[in-house]
């Protein structure tokens, strides 16, 4: 299943969000489902629970500075969704990227806030009811910062957290907790470049972590899968998705029950491609790096 928010022009009040399904071999015609009468709709999350309802969380508001967290909850596999439930001001739900289960049941959410001349991410932990939020994680010195983080757990309770940052630091950047994502260390820049472009990362069944970037730090080309085998300090380059001119961006990622890799992101503005790799594909070109 693949969430994207489509319309006239970015920003536009007709901006909404879409789903499509893939089953049998084939895309199921893409649906409107979530939208706003005043505003444009952005940055779709889809989440998975532990009791199989996806979760659809998204953003209202005319630009990031001035977002509104929403949700929508479907417990029929995405055949029928809940009213949209807009979050209080403060909690805006995962920025861009997915959530994740933790070790101790709890859901973790990296998000972020834009703010004028000052970006920085937090974690937020929900469940039905209620959102803790812990934060904020943010690059010391740097002009704006880091947004729009992904999450893996490393050991019970230890998390690494990836995150985008502006041109001005010009690599993606990292930062650790060791107590379920309540407290943070420092954020530090990584080897990888970054265009102050969106990533996405996860930690495979098999222990290597996966990373989906621009290989730059000025175009959204060449956009690449990397690996690391020692927990996000090194990365070994897997392949070039895309290499030509023009923006291939914001990508999604995620490990599928039977190993394969997923990948969704954005085509030059113009469409959503989808890439698949087996698990078999995956492992040799792990393999081939270590």
């Amino acid at each position: 299943m693949v969430s994207f928010f489509a319309g006239t022009e970015e920003g536009g009040k007709d901006v909404s969000i879409w789903l499509t399904a893939y089953n049998d071999g084939r895309w199921s015609p893409q649906r409107r489902i979530a939208w706003d009468e005043d505003a444009p709709c952005w940055n779709p999350v889809l989440f998975k629970d532990a009791r199989s309802a996806i979760h659809l969380f998204y953003k209202v508001g005319f630009s990031p500075e001035t977002w509104t967290g929403a949700r929508m909850i479907s417990r029929d596999g995405g055949e029928s969704w809940s009213e949209p439930e807009h979050f209080p001001a403060g909690i805006l739900g995962p920025t861009k990227n997915k959530p994740l289960t933790m070790s101790n049941g709890e859901v973790i959410c990296g998000t972020s806030v834009e703010s004028y001349k000052a970006w920085a991410c937090w974690a937020e932990v929900f469940d039905e009811r209620t959102w803790r939020r812990f934060g904020p994680i943010y690059h010391e010195g740097a002009a704006k910062g880091v947004i729009q983080p992904s999450v893996v757990e490393l050991t019970q309770g230890r998390l690494k957290m990836f995150m985008r940052s502006t041109q001005a630091i010009g690599r993606v950047c990292t930062a650790e907790s060791y107590n379920h994502g309540r407290t943070w260390g420092k954020v530090r820049a990584t080897v990888l470049p970054n265009p102050n472009s969106g990533i996405d990362v996860v930690r495979l069944s098999t222990g290597p972590i996966i990373i989906a970037y621009n290989d730059s730090t000025v175009h959204r080309t060449p956009l690449s899968l990397a690996a690391s085998f020692d927990e996000g300090e090194t990365w070994a380059k897997l392949l070039d998705l895309e290499t030509e001119e023009g923006e291939f961006s914001y990508p999604s990622l995620i490990q599928s029950m039977d190993g394969d890799l997923h990948i969704a992101y954005t085509w030059r503005r113009k469409t959503i491609n989808h890439v698949s790799l087996g698990s078999d594909e995956v492992q040799a070109m792990l393999d081939r790096q270590r």
